[in-house]
């Protein structure tokens, strides 16, 4: 029996956070104990005490604390932890630097390219810090990977990729109604969801724009989309949708702790985003059985076959969302055809079984 340390940044609702605990609750009990440290309450801890684990709450403010890495490491003794599984840069670092301090094993997932972003400030330092205080290092994406190999210095020796899976029965459920006839919307109408928090990355402007051109040809398509909406971007963004006249065909649903259930509502998935590390929506979307569309925004190249099982379109281009969107609409021959193959590949390549045992290889490498 191996005692993991699980830990990451964030408090709120998203694909790592989701990745975070589907992997800790998931691993096999009779192989692996959990000991949890989040930063504070919200969503992940709410769904933690739901799914019958009582996190260690650890504030971590400031730029750096010392006191949050002293702690982690009295956890560490106390608990007898054979392994640190952090997820996201600022708990990889606390992780790499306690590994470093207490000579346990560390593994490092990274989700998206924001966390090896240009602008991050002392970059160097935090990546030399993940070098040497890691054994093995996760990317959720190849192209993840490469963009770490080529924007860091870490060594390529200790990075694996493990695609994030899904628990594929979660989503297996019949079409619902319930936003068509919430909006009163009728069976003419199409819907187009995303699933995603509003943050730059997602790329909500381009959603919009996109809709703008289709609505000066149709009136049939709706848009909706689910996810937080606690940022200024939201106002900038109810703004752009006033402006361009689209307050009555793209509607922010705002945050929903069901996923199949929203993705069940949709006749087409749109994954708008300028950067993926993965998009862990695109794939329960696919799982869903509904026709995805998304952008070639990097993680998604991975998932998507473009024709076969999804369409692939230029991120930050509206027109070719829009283009893409017309395309499949006006082909239902190719929709279903997609989504049949879709739903086969998340089977055999993006389920959580898959997932969990490229994660127990890892840990059995190393600890």
């Amino acid at each position: 029996m191996k005692t993991i340390l699980h830990i990451i940044d964030t408090t709120g609702p998203g694909g790592a956070e989701t990745v975070f605990i589907d992997l800790l609750t998931r691993l096999p009990k009779n192989k692996f104990k959990a000991v949890v440290v989040i930063r504070g309450k919200g969503w992940v801890y709410d769904e933690l005490i739901r799914r019958g684990v009582t996190p260690v709450l650890l504030d971590a403010k400031g730029s750096f604390n010392w006191r949050y890495l002293l702690q982690l490491r009295k956890i560490i003794k106390q608990e007898g932890v054979d392994l640190i599984q952090s997820h996201l840069l600022g708990s990889n670092v606390y992780s790499a630097l306690v590994g470093l301090l207490t000579g346990v094993p560390v593994v490092a997932t990274f989700h998206g390219a924001v966390d090896i972003g240009e602008n991050e400030r002392l970059k160097g330092l935090k990546f030399a810090a993940i070098n040497f205080g890691t054994k093995r290092i996760i990317a959720v994406s190849e192209n993840l990977r490469a963009d770490i190999i080529s924007r860091t210095r870490v060594n390529k020796n200790k990075l694996r990729t493990i695609y994030n899976g899904i628990a594929i029965d979660e989503f297996s459920r019949p079409a619902s109604d319930a936003i068509r006839d919430k909006f009163g919307w009728s069976k003419n109408t199409i819907i187009v969801g995303s699933l995603g928090n509003v943050r730059t990355a997602k790329a909500y402007d381009i959603l919009l724009h996109a809709a703008a051109l289709l609505k000066n040809k149709s009136e049939k398509f709706k848009f909706v989309i689910a996810g937080q909406c606690n940022t200024g971007l939201y106002d900038k963004l109810l703004s752009l949708r006033a402006e361009l006249k689209l307050d009555n065909d793209v509607y922010f649903l705002g945050f929903n702790d069901n996923p199949a259930e929203f993705l069940s509502n949709l006749d087409i998935f749109l994954l708008s985003s300028i950067s993926e590390g993965f998009s862990i929506a695109t794939v329960q979307a696919m799982a869903t059985g509904i026709p995805v569309i998304a952008t070639k925004s990097g993680g998604p190249e991975e998932i998507i076959s473009h024709g076969e099982n999804g369409w692939l379109v230029d991120a930050g281009n509206p027109l070719a969302i829009k283009e893409g969107l017309e395309q499949l609409t006006d082909n239902p021959l190719i929709l279903d055809k997609m989504s049949k193959k879709a739903s086969d590949q998340v089977k055999t390549t993006f389920n959580m079984a898959r997932t969990l045992s490229a994660y127990e290889a890892v840990y059995n490498e190393i600890a």
